[in-house]
This record gives structure tokens, sequence and C-alpha cells, in this order.
């Protein structure tokens, strides 16, 4: 059964920091828990469209 993505909601939170130190954001702890999720679902889509692409 084909999976269809109808809507894609992407939620950032923006802060200006006060610190003088280098442009290098430091990673928060959700981030790496992210970066797992978005690259199993990537995965997952790249399989799909080989199938579709097989038929």
């Amino acid at each position: 059964m084909p999976v269809e993505i109808r809507e894609l909601q992407i939620v950032t939170t923006i802060t200006e920091g006060g610190s003088t130190g280098g442009n290098t954001p430091s990673p928060s702890p959700n981030v790496t828990g992210s970066e797992d999720i978005i690259a199993k679902c990537v995965e997952q889509v790249l399989e799909i469209l080989k199938e579709k692409t097989d038929r």
C-alpha cells in the first residue's frame, strides 16, 4: 500500500545568542534524536520511490 504525504510541517526556533564566541551553534540534545528520525524517514521514502521505479 503506497504512502502519500499530504502535508509537511517544519517547526524551528531561532534565538539570538548574547555570546561573542564563534558562529557555530552548539547542538541541543534533541538535535541528534531528530536527525536520526529524519534519516530513517528519508531512507523509507527512497525505498518507496525505488519500488515505484521497479514496477
